[in-house]
């Protein structure tokens, strides 16, 4: 099932005229990585609702906030990799609630145990980029 979200919607001028750009400036985008536009068969750019807001949000760093487009990217690349270390989390805060949930009667709960032990020599800095 495909969230309405990410559904795509919107040719490249239709994005153009609701965003106040010009298309070849979201061809650039494209081509240098910082947007993502589905594709159909004839090969026409389409946008979701989510591509359009990320689109702005881009907009928004250049204009308002003088961010160039190094910047942008990195600054993209991290909201993208904390949404998704955020939905890892909420994952797992669902999996120990279901956990916590199924077993109320456990001799362990609350002694402070974790799920999983890990020396700290195991433990290695996360790649970012």
């Amino acid at each position: 099932m495909t969230d309405s979200k990410t559904k795509p919607l919107y040719m490249i001028g239709v994005v153009g005229e609701m965003l106040k750009l010009h298309p070849q400036t979201l061809r650039m985008y494209e081509k240098k990585g910082l947007i993502r536009p589905s594709r159909t068969e004839g090969k026409t750019r389409m946008y979701s609702a989510e591509d359009v807001e990320e689109i702005a949000r881009l907009v928004r760093l250049t204009r308002d906030l003088g961010v160039n487009l190094a910047g942008v990217e990195i600054i993209l690349k991290m909201r993208r990799r904390m949404l998704d270390i955020q939905a890892q989390m909420e994952q797992l805060l669902g999996y120990v609630r279901d956990d916590v949930a199924q077993k109320p009667d456990s001799p362990s709960r609350g002694t402070g145990e974790a799920l999983v032990r890990a020396a700290s020599s195991q433990l290695s800095p996360v790649e970012m980029f």
